[in-house]
This record gives structure tokens, sequence and C-alpha cells, in this order.
């Protein structure tokens, strides 16, 4: 049956539960708002609409798969508390499993999908259940799914327990425990590229406009200020671009360095993947 719109706003004032999942129980009610109110809640969908709001920043970064193809998903929760509890942590290596599977675009994507583990609900309606039944907000904020290029494997590493994640791909000929080593130090220093040819014109002329009015605000001469800007450049590179940052384990050589040492010539990251719990959730 056709619900109008009129009822559908009215379900979502009553239960703060989204437009298409008020019509959808509408429909399954026939129309009778208090049988589609407990549809709502039944599902967990109402009280998962309340608690929306209120922000999740803890929870879980979770990595599966190997050296051909890996994903990685950050799960968020309102407290450390839930993040240990056993069943959360099932959950989201559930997630990652399916993200690893079905290799989504984004999470809005996985969140239409039906669910792995119980195909007649999809995915945002589990997580909406398991809301009601932990009493607290839970919000999937970031899914990837990354498969080796011809020539190229992965590597991963996660942090701190779920903390942090990174996966990382490199030419075949660097050793399993050297991108390993790579993956560690992304996620320690935190690179914004892999190569110099990344970094787009306009960012580096914004970081060139930045260098040059400090060096002339502190007194140089113009043609020393440029000398100056020079420096700043080679420092902005080293900073925030993979192959040139000194290696965590030897910063007595770069990390390009490093990978053609002991995978010879032309060895080196391709791409990588860097979640921080609580960046993608906004914390």
């Amino acid at each position: 049956m056709s619900v109008t719109a009129s009822a559908v706003k009215e379900l979502r004032q009553k239960t703060g539960a989204g437009m298409m999942d008020c019509k959808k129980a509408l429909v399954e009610a026939g129309g009778d708002m208090e049988e589609a109110i407990k549809i709502l809640r039944t599902k967990g969908l109402a009280a998962a609409a309340k608690k929306a709001h209120r922000v999740a920043s803890e929870g879980l970064v979770v990595i599966v798969g190997d050296a051909a193809k890996a994903a990685m998903i950050e799960l968020n929760c309102e407290t450390d508390f839930v993040a240990r509890n056993t069943d959360f942590q099932e959950f989201a290596k559930a997630l990652a499993d399916q993200t690893l599977a079905d290799c989504p675009a984004d999470v809005e994507e996985l969140k239409g999908r039906p669910f792995a583990g119980d195909s007649s609900h999809t995915v945002e309606e589990i997580i909406s259940q398991r809301i009601a039944t932990i009493g607290e907000n839970i919000v999937l904020s970031r899914v990837a799914c990354v498969e080796a290029a011809a020539g190229c494997k992965l590597s991963s590493y996660t942090h701190m327990g779920g903390r942090m994640g990174v996966i990382v791909e490199g030419t075949d000929s660097i050793p399993d425990e050297a991108l390993h080593d790579v993956a560690m130090h992304i996620a320690a220093t935190d690179p914004r590229y892999v190569s110099r040819d990344e970094v787009t014109d306009e960012i580096l002329a914004t970081e060139k406009e930045i260098a040059l009015k400090q060096a002339i605000e502190s007194g140089k001469p113009e043609h020393i200020a440029e000398k100056i800007v020079q420096g700043k450049m080679e420092k902005f590179f080293e900073q925030v671009v993979l192959m040139e940052q000194p290696f965590a384990r030897d910063s007595s050589k770069t990390v390009g360095a490093f990978l053609a040492e002991v995978g010879g010539e032309g060895a080196r990251v391709t791409r990588f993947v860097r979640f921080k719990l609580g960046e993608g959730a906004g914390g």
C-alpha cells in the first residue's frame, strides 16, 4: 500500500527513526500508526535514532585479509567499556569480514547490504538492533577495501588493540617483514602522501606562501627569504611524504632508501590507508 508523506513525517517525529524506515514500517503496518511504532521499536530503530546524536568516539579499528586483499573498518561506540566487550568486538570483526567479501565503495553502500550473519536484515538494521541492545550509540564510520595491484602485495598493522590501523601496498620485491615495518612507521608518523608528485600545486603554493611571509616578517631580505622557503619546502616534504620521511626504525635513512636497500631498485610503497580511532567519527 502507499502511505502519505504526512504520515511518514508524523511517525518520524514520534520515533526519530529515518524517513525510509518510517515509510517501510507504515507499509508493513498497513498504515496503522501505533503498529508502525511497535515495528520500529521491535527493530530497535526508534531507540537507535534517539541515541544518534550522542558522541561515539571510542570503539575499534579492525583489519582482516591477506597479502592479496585486505579490509579495514572503524566501528565506534561511546565508551571504552563497550569497545572491550566481546560481543562488540565480534560484531566489528563480522563487519570487517563482510567488507572484505563485498568490497563496498563506502559506508553507505555497506550499510545498505544484507548483513552476512542475517540476510533478512541490512547492515544498518543490525547496527540499530545492537544500539537498542547495548544502550549506546554505535556508528560505522569508515570502511576500506584494498586489492593488491599486479606486481604488488599488502601488509597491515593494528596498533594498541585496535586504536589505529594501517594497510600498505608495496612492490613484490619488498620482504614481508620490511613492508610490515613500513606499516608500523605509517602508524607512527601519519604521512599524507606516498611520494612528492602526489602533492597538489595548490598545496605547494599555499605552503610556499606561508613560508615566504614568515621569512619576510622575520626581517630577512627577499633574496634570503627565497632560499629559506626552499629549505622549508624540503622540510615540508620530509614531514608529509612517506618515501622521504626518516625511517622510524633507522632515522639515518629515508623510507625510500630503506626500501631500495631491502627490496632493490624500484622497490616502493604504492599506496596506504590509515585509520585512527575517533577521526572517522569526528572525535
